[in-house]
């Protein structure tokens, strides 16, 4: 019973040995081999080596090839056992060095080639590589760098990363495992640009896929999603989506103006700058500012450096209104911030 027990023992320390990572395990053998040819060379020469420590000491020092010459054995058993110990625990430690090195440069491979795991939280997941997501993330980190950013995209080989600061997930959004590789639990919001390599219907529906089990894994995470057609908004919508980007309806107000714009104006570059320093804001109407004119409010908000420009009101939006329109209960203003 007691072989037994012993042998149960022996059985379990193996296990419990070999799961641990492979560097661990390195380390925990160089560590125990210093120890037993430390031991060993305090009870073979206790006149060279007085204590285990100083034994202990030397083994590292032999081992590791530094040879410092504090401590030397002089009797022939004990360079016998110095011997031993450069063969074996010498070629441990290069052989620990070695594997670390290449876990190091492993790490890095997979970092680019999309395969390590986020473990952040409070991070932004951008669904979709292009000309788009690259601009977006420039702006977020000149204005944020303590950000976490978090790409996930299946048409990319690889990103080095030390040349965008994101993490990169290559697979399928619509997947659950993907998706949990991002962290989508702990994740502060999710944009997801259309893929205009596709057919606006195809990159529409992959976006509604996408966004379906985005909410299946995370229901109360903010979506910004990218619709390329009309017909799609309402079921991007009823998908989850909280925000949708027309981009085509953008673009097309865009060229419209420059079209027809004045020969002094530059609409595109206009608002390109609006939106580079300025953000839109909506807030509900103050009960103080009730059928006041929009001229009076619009200086009070001018002293808190917010322009007034226009308003929402019964889903209609009315910008920039004559100055003694007379602002009612329910409306919504809109004001540009600076960032």
């Amino acid at each position: 019973m007691k072989c037994s027990g012993d042998f149960m023992g022996i059985e379990l320390l193996k296990n419990l040995y070999f799961r641990i990572p492979l560097i661990l395990r390195l380390l925990l053998t160089i560590f125990f081999l210093m120890f037993i040819f430390g031991i060993i060379i305090h009870y073979i020469e206790p006149r060279q080596f007085p204590t285990i420590f100083e034994g202990i000491w030397w083994a590292f020092v032999t081992g590791a090839t530094v040879g410092y010459g504090d401590y030397v054995p002089l009797s022939t058993e004990g360079r016998i056992v110095a011997i031993l110990l450069i063969l074996s625990g010498g070629g441990s430690i290069i052989f620990y060095i070695s594997t670390l090195s290449k876990l190091t440069v492993n790490r890095e491979n997979d970092l680019s080639d999309g395969k390590v795991t986020f473990k952040g939280s409070d991070h932004i997941i951008f669904i979709g590589w292009n000309e788009r997501t690259r601009q977006l993330i420039d702006m977020i980190t000149d204005n944020n760098k303590k950000i976490h950013l978090v790409l996930i995209d299946n048409s990319l080989q690889n990103i080095p990363y030390k040349q965008y600061p994101l993490h990169f997930i290559k697979g399928d959004p619509t997947e659950d495992v993907i998706l949990e590789k991002a962290n989508i639990i702990s994740a502060k919001r999710v944009i997801i640009t259309a893929d205009i390599s596709k057919k606006e219907r195809k990159a529409d529906n992959f976006t509604i896929l996408t966004i379906v089990t985005i909410r299946g894994n995370n229901k109360d995470i903010p979506i910004i999603a990218e619709i390329l057609s009309n017909n799609r908004v309402d079921n991007a919508v009823r998908a989850g989506a909280n925000t949708i980007i027309r981009s085509n309806d953008f673009m097309s107000t865009l060229l419209f103006h420059e079209l027809l714009r004045l020969k002094s104006a530059t609409p595109f570059e206009d608002v390109l700058q609006l939106l580079h320093s300025q953000q839109f804001c909506h807030s509900k109407m103050p009960e103080e500012f009730v059928n006041k004119d929009f001229l009076y409010v619009s200086d009070h908000f001018s002293k808190e450096q917010h322009l007034l420009i226009g308003l929402i009101r019964n889903k209609e939006w009315i910008m920039n209104p004559p100055l003694d329109f007379i602002l009612e209960k329910g409306d919504i203003l809109i004001t540009l911030v600076k960032w």
